[in-house]
């Protein structure tokens, strides 16, 4: 009988070590593949935040600029085939309506055109960049879960578990070209 049992001792041991490395493996596995979906899930909310935000700066220069062409036909038609008597009228609307740009830009100092595109200049490096992180990290969680699976005795698990390989993040065609923005 205590032959038996030291005989049965180490193959429990060696049980016990297995089934436990298994389930370590198989959870890292599980945690890995985690971190893809979580990098896929960070490159989408990148691409929605560069969407919305190019959308909103878009919308808020192309507002800028008919403002800003809005003043200028402005100024060309007071201008235009007047006599000195309509110069001299002009000249009082356009500092009426002078005075009332800047109240108005006293209120929203913001409403420079050149500022609004320094901020979608800013805004979209901002956004690229933010992307740009979201696509390393994926393809880095995508590599660390491909490399567990490759690598030998871990590879038995994923065998096993009919684990295969995740597909890195690569851009089509088409997206690899800029974005050209029209006004």
């Amino acid at each position: 009988m205590e032959l038996v049992l030291c005989l049965l001792f180490p193959v429990l041991v060696v049980v016990v070590i297995v089934v436990v490395w298994w389930i370590s493996v198989s959870n890292n596995f599980k945690r890995k593949e985690t971190k893809v979906y979580e990098g896929l899930s960070n490159i989408e909310v990148a691409l929605e935040k560069r969407y919305d935000m190019l959308t909103k700066l878009r919308d808020a220069a192309k507002a800028y600029l008919t403002h800003e062409t809005e003043v200028f036909s402005k100024v060309i038609e007071l201008r235009k085939g007047m006599s000195v008597a309509e110069l001299s009228a002009a000249d009082a609307a356009m500092t009426t309506y002078r005075d009332g740009l800047f109240a108005v830009a006293e209120n929203y100092p913001d409403l420079r055109s050149s500022d609004v595109f320094v901020q979608l200049e800013r805004g979209i490096h901002d956004a690229e960049d933010h992307l740009q992180a979201a696509r390393r990290l994926f393809n880095s969680n995508v590599s660390a879960y491909n490399q567990a699976i490759i690598v030998f005795p871990s590879s038995i698990i994923a065998n096993v578990e009919k684990r295969s390989q995740k597909t890195f993040y690569e851009v089509a065609d088409h997206k690899r070209q800029d974005v050209e923005i029209r006004f």
